[in-house]
């Protein structure tokens, strides 16, 4: 067993429903307060729990035998997919009467940067519950299932996909140029064009980003959200946040959203999820 430390408030309630919303059936669940998945790192591969216990404010994670090699970097990546390193103070203090309803509101990132680019391309144009599905068809398709943990599969690797058909990828349920840019990321990813860690200049790699195929700014942007866990991006041409901005361009939304730097990803949280919740009015 091993123990996780965060600075409260967390609020566990919302971070577990927001991943178990888009777990992808065999590779991660959450149950009765738990999130349990199927990880692998350097040949290693095997299973990961953690579950929060509030009243020490400690994450606790089990780990399978066949993990127990790559452990330190295993609880990293947790860390980071539960933004454990986060100052909900100085956020807080920082984004003002927006954050005060929910102040233990984490930004989720991802246990792979990878794994995160393919979330976001199959969640382009679908819900979240049909992101999740068309995720799952590709893991089950392509994923080694984990011998000694029956019903579980490890999420597919870079190098997998890259070698995969564009059109047995379609026939998971995919328009076919969403098959070749998941192709193109795989592969970019083995070629080290992906950056899987977070880049010096993000807006810089934000960019590069929307030079891949079928990567448009949007995507891009939300896979530096969860997949660099970068903190300060806004999401002015989201459709949610053009309904919470009613009746200002994308240009006057993104100097409103300037009070909230450096923090301005936790501010998008907080106004996707406040409901009806509208700027001030000058």
């Amino acid at each position: 067993m091993y123990k996780l430390r965060w600075q409260p408030p967390y609020d566990w309630a919302w971070m577990l429903g927001f991943l178990g919303a888009r777990a992808v059936a065999g590779v991660e669940e959450v149950r009765d307060g738990r999130y349990v998945r199927s990880y692998a790192c350097a040949g290693h591969r095997g299973v990961i729990t953690a579950e929060p216990d509030d009243a020490t404010a400690t994450l606790m994670v089990t780990l399978s035998d066949g993990l127990q090699p790559v452990a330190e970097h295993c609880l990293q990546r947790l860390a980071c997919l539960f933004d454990l390193q986060c100052d909900p103070q100085t956020v807080g203090a920082a984004l003002g009467e927006l954050g005060e309803a929910r102040p233990g509101l984490r930004l989720p990132g991802c246990m792979d940067p990878f794994e995160q680019g393919v979330r976001a391309i199959l969640g382009q144009l679908v819900s979240v519950a049909m992101a999740a599905k068309l995720t799952a068809n590709v893991a089950q398709r392509y994923g080694e299932p984990l011998a000694d943990a029956p019903g579980f599969i490890c999420f597919p690797t870079a190098q997998q996909l890259a070698n995969a058909d564009p059109h047995a990828l379609k026939a998971l349920g995919m328009p076919l140029k969403r098959a070749q840019a998941l192709i193109f990321l795989a592969q970019s990813a083995c070629n080290g064009l992906l950056p899987l860690t977070p880049p010096e200049d993000v807006e810089q790699g934000v960019k590069l980003l929307q030079t891949f195929p079928g990567i448009g700014r949007w995507t891009a942007s939300y896979f530096a959200l969860r997949g660099w866990q970068a903190t300060d991006i806004f999401l002015p041409d989201d459709y949610l946040i053009k309904q919470r901005f009613a009746g200002m361009t994308p240009a006057q939304t993104r100097r409103y959203a300037e009070r909230w730097q450096p923090w301005r990803s936790y501010a998008l949280l907080h106004i996707w999820y406040t409901e009806g919740w509208e700027p001030l009015k000058k």
